[in-house]
């Protein structure tokens, strides 16, 4: 369970650079994230103290000298233990900016990373170079060039065509179908019967198959699928109110606590960020 942001400092913002890029810098004295998924790429260069990140059930400890990568849907989750301090700048890549960036370099879909902990000073650098650029830089050909040159090492070094998880192709397929079906009706009260009798299993038996397919129980995953649309209606200029009952939570007060478990601030922090970006 993540705890309570005591004296930490936030600030998220819209990239003017990609669309569909987000910007996040963080300055954290005690907190945690709980299990979590994103549907957009994430990187994260820490600047001061560190955390044990948890991504594919793999942890380890994360400080200056590492750089965090996570695939769309990776599920992770921090946490500061005797850490201190944590001062990061984090990239978002929602699905716009990944096919922005596809095209720029000339690629059907953008590489796997099969490694999440990366111990590569040289991107570590460009990497908070590009964020700090994205942040204040005017010129915005200069800009452009860091995006380019940082992403392109990324995918050069570590990038992999290869990359799911080992589990059978036939689960593999189930579990994607029940995810498509989670996507298209996220917004309504779905129950465990519903989902079990769509991939014609039981419900012990869907919830052993989605957590090896996927690493979540079908509820969590579910309420990252929220967590998102509400993300995406926030942007949108939506209230708090609406957001949560769109994304398909039962009132604001569930969306803001999920919210803040998974993502370290508010989605009115987030509104704002997005407003002002």
């Amino acid at each position: 369970m993540a705890r309570r942001n005591t004296g930490n400092h936030t600030n998220y913002w819209q990239s003017r650079r990609i669309a569909g890029m987000s910007l996040l810098r963080a300055d954290f004295r005690h907190h945690d994230y709980g299990t979590h998924t994103h549907d957009a790429f994430v990187i994260a260069v820490t600047e001061a103290g560190g955390a044990e990140i948890r991504n594919r059930n793999i942890a380890r400890k994360v400080g200056p000298a590492t750089l965090f990568v996570s695939n769309p849907g990776d599920r992770q989750s921090a946490r500061m233990g005797d850490s201190e301090h944590w001062r990061y700048r984090a990239f978002y890549l929602a699905p716009p900016a990944i096919d922005d960036l596809a095209r720029r370099f000339g690629i059907d879909t953008m590489p796997h990373f099969l490694a999440s902990m990366l111990d590569d000073g040289d991107l570590i650098e460009r990497f908070g170079r590009l964020h700090r650029a994205l942040e204040t830089e005017q010129d915005g050909l200069l800009a452009d060039e860091l995006v380019i040159d940082a992403f392109g090492r990324l995918f050069a070094r570590h990038g992999s065509g290869a990359g799911r998880r080992s589990v059978p192709a036939e689960q593999d397929a189930v579990a994607m179908r029940l995810i498509a079906l989670m996507r298209e009706r996220h917004a309504e009260n779905l129950s465990l019967d519903e989902l079990a009798c769509a991939a014609e299993l039981t419900s012990f038996q869907l919830i052993g198959l989605f957590k090896r397919a996927v690493g979540l129980t079908p509820h969590a995953y579910l309420v990252h699928i929220r967590l998102n649309a509400a993300c995406r209606l926030l942007r949108r200029g939506h209230s708090l109110a609406e957001s949560a009952l769109a994304a398909g939570f039962c009132d604001q007060a569930a969306l803001n606590k999920h919210f803040r478990r998974c993502y370290g601030i508010t989605p009115l922090q987030f509104a704002q960020a997005a407003r002002a970006g």
